[in-house]
């Protein structure tokens, strides 16, 4: 079944998103000890795009680098579309790209009102909090459940 709602969900994502983005990666799973975030062992990397007002894309990449996140971004947005991202290095290729991009930098200002990337930030947490009670998935299967979490929070997403 899970199967089946996946793929749904990638077909229906083959449609490109315009308008005001907010893109940033999260971590999911893993232990708890030492570091945390990017870099922590055993955790599985979640890039998003959300589009302000409307719905989310997610998807498992090897590692948050410019090789795994470009690619995506250039593919799920359309041109002269406004993104928003935090200071990642990761989004540096922005800058010079087709793409208005606004950067916030969390250590200085958290949000403003318009550049801000608190939509995915709700999503990520909603997100976890969801998953948080499968109690540990393989990575092999880690996808399916992602998808399948979209659509539960997505149902209450539309209320941020």
């Amino acid at each position: 079944m899970r199967e089946i709602i996946h793929d749904k969900l990638e077909q229906e994502a083959k449609a490109h998103l315009a308008g005001e983005i907010e893109e940033d990666e999260s971590y999911f799973g893993g232990q708890r000890k030492g570091k945390r975030g990017r870099g922590a062992g055993g955790k599985t990397p979640v890039f998003g795009l959300l589009k302000r007002g409307g719905q989310v894309y997610t998807k498992v990449i090897v590692d948050a680098s410019s090789n795994s996140l470009i690619p995506i971004i250039k593919e799920k947005i359309i041109p002269d579309s406004v993104v928003y991202t935090d200071t990642w290095t990761g989004y540096n290729a922005l800058d010079v790209s087709e793409f208005k991009h606004y950067r916030i930098n969390h250590s200085e200002l958290f949000a403003d009102k318009r550049n801000h990337i608190n939509g995915i930030e709700n999503f990520w947490n909603q997100a976890k909090r969801h998953m948080r009670k499968f109690n540990g998935i393989s990575k092999d299967h880690f996808h399916l459940f992602l998808k399948l979490t979209l659509i539960t929070v997505k149902f209450n997403f539309h209320n941020f």
